[in-house]
């Protein structure tokens, strides 16, 4: 690209017939280095702000990226929490039914220890029963023969 500076110091041949008016070529050429100047430094600006704003876009960028990894690592931590907790629940269910079943088979066995000591308490009292029933009727019968001896 072409500088103010150089458009500034171009020099013309001059012509002396026909030539152009070496007062209105400087007037232009000054007009011309002024506009061009401006030009040139706007131009310069702007390279400078899209530098500017590239660094600022690639920061952004870089920002993005790390917070997707976040976002996908905390995805990922919490699928791995819902896992260990689905499977702490399944085993403290698991631990659960197992303790019940135990406790259950316990029960069952003491049901059963004191049906037997039921049932041999029902058959201790039908012998004490049989026993008092066996007694009372020879109690009866003694009295009945007491009696019987008085009446005579």
């Amino acid at each position: 690209m072409i500088t103010p500076l150089e458009i500034e110091n171009k020099k013309f041949s001059k012509q002396m017939m026909n030539g152009y008016s070496v007062e209105e070529v400087d007037d232009f050429l000054d007009e011309l280095t002024a506009c061009y100047e401006k030009l040139y430094k706007e131009s310069n600006e702007n390279q400078d702000k899209i530098a500017e704003l590239n660094g600022k876009l690639e920061h952004y960028k870089q920002i993005e990226g790390t917070l997707n990894n976040t976002l996908i690592m905390a995805q990922s931590t919490a699928e791995d929490i819902k896992n260990v907790a689905k499977q702490q629940a399944d085993q403290i269910i698991k631990d659960a039914e197992s303790d019940a079943k135990q406790s259950l088979a316990s029960l069952e066995q003491q049901i059963l220890l004191k049906k037997k000591d039921f049932e041999d308490l029902q058959k201790q009292f039908d012998v004490y029963k049989a026993k008092m029933e066996s007694l009372l009727i020879s109690q009866l019968e003694l009295i009945k023969d007491i009696n019987k001896e008085q009446d005579n």
